[in-house]
C-alpha cells in the first residue's frame, strides 16, 4: 500500500524539476530541526527573491518546503530504499520552457556557494541530467543505473560520488551516506574540470539571461484584465498556457465573454516570456465576429495588437469560468487529467473496473485530489483569484488611456522567424565548431580510407564503438548477475572462471574485413578444401554431385566469362583508375583506384543529402569526419 501511496503524491508529467537542500545537521538536536529549517527556508528564499524577481515562471515557480524528520515519517517520504535526512524540497514543471528548468539549476548553486554547509541535489524525469549535459566528460562507470542518486551541488559545485569497484557494488547510495561523504571529502568527489565546465558554460547566461528572454508587446484588451495584469503581471503565465490549451467547452467560454466584455478596451504594454509570446502568437485564432471582437485587416500596423488582445482575453475567461471547482469529479478536466496519470503509472494494477478493490482505490485517489488540488498547478484557484482581483482593484479608465501616448514602443520579434545560417551559427556556439575535411588528391582519398579502416578496427561493445583517437574506457565495475568475464587473446580465450573458449581473434578480423573489402580472403581459415569450410553446405546438390576440384574449376570458368562479358561494356570506364603503375604483362592496364572511387561515392552521396541526414553523414558523423564540399568536383 506504501508504492499506491506514493503514486498518489508523485504522479506527475515528465516536464518536471525536483530540487533538494540539504544543510549540515551533525551539530544540531532533533528538536532544533524545524526551526532550523525555518529559518534556512528564509535564508533561501531571500536569495531566490534577489534573482528571480523580474522572472516569470512559465508553469510552476521555484518553492521551497521543509521536511523534517518527522514530516518525513508523517509523509512517508522515507523508504527501506531510500533515507532522506532533513532538508529542504521542492519540485517544479517548466512546461515548454526549459530555460525555467536551467534557471533553477543556477539558483541552487547559488544557494549551495552562499550557504555554508548547503548540499543540493537536482534531477528531472531523465535522472541526473547533469551527467547527460557534460556527458563528453563524465567517467566512464557513470550511466543511469550507476550514477543515480550519486551526482550532487557542494560549494557552487559538481560532486559526483563515485562507487566502489567490486561486486558487491549497489548502483543506489543512501543519501545519508552520500550527503556525509562530501561534506568529510569534498576534494576526492569534486568532478572534473571538463564537467564542472559544461555545466558552468551551460548556466552562465544567467541571471542576465533573465531579462533577454523577456518580450515586451503593445496589447489591446479589455479594461479589467490590463488593471490585473500590471497588478499581477505573473497571470500572463497560466493565462497563456489555458489558452494555448483550450478544448471545446473552453471555446464555448471564449464565445459567451461573461466576465471580460470587449466594450471598453485600451492599449497597453504586457510582458511575456519569449517562449510565452511565441506559443500565443503562433496559436492560430478567429473570433466570431457576433461576440463583438472584430480584428481589423491583417496587413493593419494595429493588428498584432488586437490578436494577441483576443486571445488573452479568451485566457482570462477560461481562468475565470473555472474558479469554481465542480463538485461532480467526472466533469473536472484537473481531475480526468490526474486520474490518466494515475492509470499510467499502473495504480490500479490488472483490477476489473468497478471492482470492489478498483473502487476502494478510486475512492482513495478521490480523497487524496480534493485534499491536495489547491497545491497543484490547478486552475480553480487561479481562477478564484481573478475573480477577487475584478472585485477589488480599483482602477480608472482614464488614467489608462492618459498612459497609452507614453508606452514602451513594441519590441522588435524578428527573432521568432530563424534561417539555417543562424541556427547553424547558435549550434556552433552550443556544440562547438565541427572540424571539416576536404579532399583533393589520391593522398587524401588514401588518408581517408585509413581513418575508415582506422574506425572499423576500433573495440565495440553493447555500449557502442569507441570513437578514434580516444583512451580506451575503464573496465567497468561488474554486477552481481556477471560472475565471469571473457578476456579475448589470439588463439584460445580463457574466461575468469576457468572455461576455454576457442576464439582465434586475427582470423575473426580477417574475416571480417574480407567481407568489407569484397575480397577474397587468403586466409587458411576459408580454405576451400578444409572440412570446416565446407560443413555447412554438405547438403548442398552442387556439392554432393562435384569434387572440390572440380568446383574451383567451375568457379575459375564462370568468372572467366564473367570478365569477358564485362570487358564488352564501358563499365569499367566509369571509374577511377591510378597512374604511374607497370604492369608489364598487361599491356595498356592501370588498376581501379579503390580510395578514390570509395570518396567519390561517398561525396556524391553527402552532396545529393543536401546537408540533410543521409548514409553518408550518418556513417562518418561518429567518426568524427565532417566533410566541406567544395564546388569545383577535383
Amino acid at each position: 500500500m506504501t508504492d499506491l501511496n506514493n503514486i498518489l503524491k508523485n504522479v506527475r508529467e515528465d516536464d518536471f524539476i525536483e530540487y533538494f537542500l540539504f544543510p549540515n545537521l551533525s551539530v544540531i538536536s532533533e528538536a532544533e530541526e524545524e526551526t532550523f529549517l525555518s529559518t534556512l527556508l528564509e535564508e533561501c528564499n531571500k536569495i531566490i527573491q534577489e534573482i528571480a524577481k523580474d522572472h516569470l515562471w512559465h508553469k510552476d515557480k521555484l518553492e521551497l518546503v521543509c521536511r523534517s524528520t518527522n514530516m518525513n515519517k508523517l509523509n512517508n517520504i522515507d523508504s527501506e530504499n531510500v533515507r532522506f535526512p532533513p532538508h529542504l524540497y521542492g519540485v517544479t514543471h517548466f512546461g515548454e520552457n526549459i530555460e525555467d528548468e536551467w534557471l533553477i539549476v543556477y539558483i541552487i548553486f547559488e544557494l549551495t556557494k552562499r550557504i555554508s554547509g548547503l548540499i543540493g541535489r537536482v534531477c528531472d524525469a531523465d535522472g541526473e541530467f547533469l551527467l547527460i549535459e557534460a556527458a563528453e566528460y563524465v567517467p566512464n562507470w557513470a550511466n543511469p543505473d550507476t550514477a543515480n542518486q550519486r551526482v550532487f551541488l557542494y560549494e557552487g559545485k559538481i560532486h559526483i560520488i563515485q562507487p566502489e569497484f567490486d561486486e558487491e557494488v549497489d548502483s543506489k547510495i543512501d543519501v545519508f551516506e552520500a550527503v556525509s561523504i562530501i561534506l568529510k571529502n569534498s576534494q576526492k568527489t569534486e568532478a572534473s574540470t571538463d564537467v564542472q565546465n559544461a555545466i558552468a558554460d551551460r548556466i552562465s547566461v544567467y541571471p542576465e539571461n533573465i531579462k533577454r528572454n523577456l518580450h515586451t508587446a503593445k496589447v489591446y484588451l479589455p479594461i479589467g484584465i490590463a488593471a490585473i495584469l500590471k497588478y499581477e503581471p505573473n497571470l500572463i503565465s497560466p493565462v497563456v498556457y489555458s489558452f494555448c490549451n483550450r478544448d471545446t467547452i473552453d471555446m464555448k467560454v471564449c464565445s459567451a465573454k461573461k466576465y471580460f466584455p470587449p466594450e471598453n478596451r485600451v492599449y497597453t504594454n504586457v510582458v511575456f516570456t519569449k517562449c510565452l509570446y511565441a506559443m500565443l502568437t503562433h496559436s492560430k485564432f478567429i473570433p466570431d465576429r457576433r461576440t463583438g471582437w472584430n480584428l481589423p485587416n491583417c496587413n493593419n500596423k494595429e493588428f498584432k495588437s488586437h490578436n494577441l488582445g483576443v486571445k488573452i482575453a479568451c485566457g482570462f475567461e477560461i481562468l475565470a469560468s473555472q474558479a469554481r471547482p465542480s463538485q461532480d469529479l467526472d466533469s473536472d478536466r484537473a481531475w480526468q487529467n490526474y486520474l490518466k496519470s494515475l492509470r499510467k503509472k499502473n495504480y490500479f494494477g490488472d483490477l476489473l473496473e468497478h471492482s470492489r478493490e478498483y473502487n476502494n482505490l478510486m475512492n482513495k485517489a478521490k480523497e487524496h485530489y480534493i485534499k491536495n488540488r489547491d497545491s497543484m498547478y490547478y486552475s480553480p484557484l487561479i481562477g478564484q483569484k481573478i475573480l477577487k482581483l475584478m472585485k477589488t482593484l480599483e482602477y480608472s479608465i482614464d488614467d489608462f488611456k492618459n498612459a497609452e501616448k507614453d508606452l514602451h514602443e513594441e519590441e522588435d520579434d524578428s527573432w521568432l522567424n530563424i534561417n539555417p545560417e543562424e541556427l547553424d551559427e547558435y549550434l556552433r556556439e552550443r556544440y562547438g565548431k565541427k572540424k571539416t575535411h576536404s579532399f583533393n588528391s589520391s593522398s587524401d582519398a588514401s588518408k581517408f580510407s585509413q581513418k575508415i579502416n582506422s574506425f572499423l578496427n576500433h573495440v565495440s561493445d553493447i555500449n557502442g564503438a569507441e570513437f578514434p583517437n580516444t583512451e580506451s574506457p575503464v573496465k567497468p565495475p561488474r554486477s552481481k548477475k556477471s560472475k565471469e568475464t571473457v578476456t579475448f587473446t589470439k588463439g584460445t580465450t580463457q574466461t575468469e572462471s576457468g572455461n576455454k573458449i576457442n576464439f582465434d581473434a586475427d582470423a575473426f578480423g580477417s574475416a571480417i574485413q574480407n567481407i568489407l573489402n569484397f575480397g577474397i580472403p587468403e586466409d587458411d581459415n576459408w580454405d576451400l578444401e578444409s572440412d570446416s569450410g565446407m560443413s555447412d553446405y554438405e547438403d548442398d546438390i552442387f556439392v554432393k554431385n562435384n569434387s572440390i576440384e572440380e568446383s574451383k574449376t567451375q568457379m575459375t570458368t564462370y568468372m572467366d566469362e564473367m570478365d569477358k562479358e564485362l570487358a564488352q561494356t564501358t563499365i569499367g570506364e566509369s571509374f577511377i583508375k591510378k597512374n604511374g603503375e607497370n604492369f608489364e604483362d598487361v599491356e595498356n592496364f592501370r588498376p581501379v583506384d579503390i580510395d578514390m572511387n570509395a570518396l567519390k561515392n561517398i561525396l556524391e552521396s553527402y552532396k545529393s543529402q543536401l546537408g540533410e541526414a543521409g548514409p553518408s553523414s550518418n556513417m562518418l558523423g561518429p567518426m568524427g569526419v565532417y566533410l566541406d564540399i567544395q564546388e569545383d568536383k577535383s
